[in-house]
């Protein structure tokens, strides 16, 4: 009798990791496990010292990602109530960009007790926005010399990513630039915990790191920023590329006693949890993109062609899987934004309610505004709270509600931001389209996608026939699949998703009518969004720069 083999897939979220344990022979999940990272994320104060952070600061201490590694893990393998011996490979998957400065032995240099007080030797999480200066000057320099790689990224690269983030280390740190051997997308620096090498993986090489057709923006154009900057490609950055679902090595025999897994099992190039999951979904056809929606959203699907889409977060050949072109676009917040709103903005008898109802203040919310008819509440908001990732690539940028009145209710607010969130997704998705990259078929995956009402919000917006993934754990489940091939289980990915992916398709279906009145509200977003994201209005940005004037005076 032929032993069941097994495998490993831990995916690293905003504020915690999950681990999931499947079977490589059809991909059902048997046991998974998760840890809430100690530190959180930093956003206010640096845990060491209590030290003040700046606006715009979102920090991550990286001994909370090996703390998976010894929590989730073994825990995940004993709900599944398997042998480990018969564990082959493990794979994992990051929000991104999330950047670690390291040592060459890799060490996190927050782990350093020279750097332990100083916020720029920790992990800068994809949320860190205080780089947007430096992402300006980025662009702007970018446009004004033609460089050939800005088309691939839309015109415009994010703050997020790994040159803003480097060129603010560099002028803000410089003690700590000059310290560290590498700057490394977190996604890289677990898998190196995991088996002792240093392989960077060619999905956040690409969309991340700004590698295009094998290289890297010029010596030249590092230079022009800053002269001190001009090796940063060659000397912080640039590695031995890993293709997705290739082994990067093996578990090592201190990994195997954090996680109780065989040494010397496969371990899988790192990936970013967005790119992982479209082969969970089955989504590995051009024309079916894949929304995987939680505290932010990020926007996957492959291309059988080469475009210019503007505003995406990036295009990149095999970004997701091998044989097409991957396309990355994103809302930089969705459920970060409800959630600020249920903290902040609704009153306490809403939250007694809810709990006599038995029911979450979000689902309470949901249930409230779920008996509205479309426009009823009078409201329109722009979903840029946490700025805005695509089509504007602005992180300046900031939330706006209008149509208050004396009348309107908590609920009203509630059903305009998800609306909002709708109505920023239908704008990336009509871009792609004008720009010749036809979008099908649209895919949920992640936690939002349990509240139904939304689902169908986003379906009558969009106008398209919406799909679930059937995992509710779609990126560690694309691990696993990606675990699998790494293994040498399967062929290529691919043919794992075929195998181990799980999909329901048109689960919803667009209403027709809700639709036209959707139309009229989004041809309002439309010109609120031109008007204080396109157009000369940046009283947004003038608040922002008051605010951190104040901040720094205070």
């Amino acid at each position: 009798m032929k032993t069941e083999k097994y495998v490993i897939g831990v995916d690293y979220g905003t504020l915690s990791g999950r681990a999931v344990v499947a079977r490589v022979s059809d991909g059902k999940e048997l046991g998974s496990a998760v840890l809430e990272y100690p530190h959180a994320v930093m956003d206010t104060t640096l845990a060491s010292s209590g030290a003040a952070l700046g606006p715009d600061w979102a920090l991550q201490d990286a001994n909370d990602y090996v703390a998976v590694l010894k929590s989730a893990v073994p825990a995940a393998v004993k709900d599944a109530g398997i042998d480990p011996a018969d564990v082959i490979g493990i794979a994992t998957d990051f929000t991104a960009c999330t950047m670690v400065p390291s040592t060459k032995d890799g060490v996190a240099l927050s782990n350093l007790d020279e750097f332990k007080n100083n916020p720029h030797a920790y992990v800068k999480l994809w949320k860190h926005h205080a780089a947007q200066p430096h992402a300006d000057r980025i662009n702007e320099l970018a446009r004004e010399r033609g460089e050939s790689w800005l088309s691939r990224y839309g015109g415009q690269i994010s703050s997020e990513w790994e040159l803003a983030k480097g060129l603010q280390l560099l002028e803000e740190a410089p003690e700590v630039y000059n310290a560290m051997y590498k700057f490394v997308e977190a996604a890289d620096w677990i898998i190196w915990q995991l088996c002792g090498t240093y392989v960077r993986n060619a999905c956040t090489a690409g969309y991340k790191g700004n590698l295009q057709d094998g290289k890297y923006p010029s010596k030249e154009f590092f230079a022009a920023l800053n002269p001190d900057f001009a090796n940063f490609a060659e000397e912080k950055i640039s590695h031995q590329i890993g293709q997705l679902g290739d082994a990067a090595g093996t578990l090592t025999a201190e990994a195997a006693a954090w996680t109780g897994l065989p040494e010397g099992i496969a371990v899988a190039v790192g990936n970013v949890d967005a790119h992982v999951t479209a082969p969970a979904a089955k989504a590995t056809e051009p024309g079916q993109m894949v929304a995987i929606m939680g505290t932010s959203t990020c926007h996957v699907m492959n291309g059988a062609t080469l475009s210019e889409v503007p505003g995406m977060c990036g295009v990149v050949d095999g970004g997701i899987i091998s044989g097409y072109y991957g396309y990355e676009a994103g809302q930089s917040g969705v459920g970060d934004i409800f959630a600020w709103y249920v903290k902040n903005q609704v009153p306490g008898s809403y939250h007694e309610a809810a709990k006599a109802k038995g029911l979450s203040i979000h689902e309470y919310l949901t249930e409230l505004s779920a008996t509205q008819q479309v426009g009823e509440h009078g409201l329109l908001a722009l979903d840029w709270h946490s700025g805005n990732r695509s089509v504007l690539v602005d992180h300046e940028l900031s939330g706006l509600m209008i149509g208050a009145t004396l009348t309107t209710k908590p609920e009203d607010g509630y059903r305009a931001l998800l609306e909002a969130t709708a109505f920023g997704t239908r704008k990336i998705v009509e871009t792609f389209r004008e720009s010749g990259v036809p979008v099908t078929e649209f895919i949920v995956a992640g936690g939002l996608l349990k509240n139904a009402f939304l689902m169908q919000l986003y379906c009558d917006i969009l106008q398209l026939p919406l799909s679930v993934i059937n995992s509710a754990q779609g990126p560690a489940l694309g691990s696993c699949i990606h675990a699998a091939v790494a293994a040498g289980a399967y062929a290529s990915v691919g043919e794992a998703a075929e195998a181990m992916g799980s999909l329901s398709k048109g689960v919803y279906q667009p209403n027709a009518e809700r639709g036209k009145i959707y139309d009229r509200l989004y041809a309002e977003y439309e010109i609120l969004h031109d008007y204080f994201g396109r157009g000369e209005n940046n009283v947004m940005k003038r608040l922002k720069a008051l605010r951190r004037e104040a901040v720094a005076n205070g």
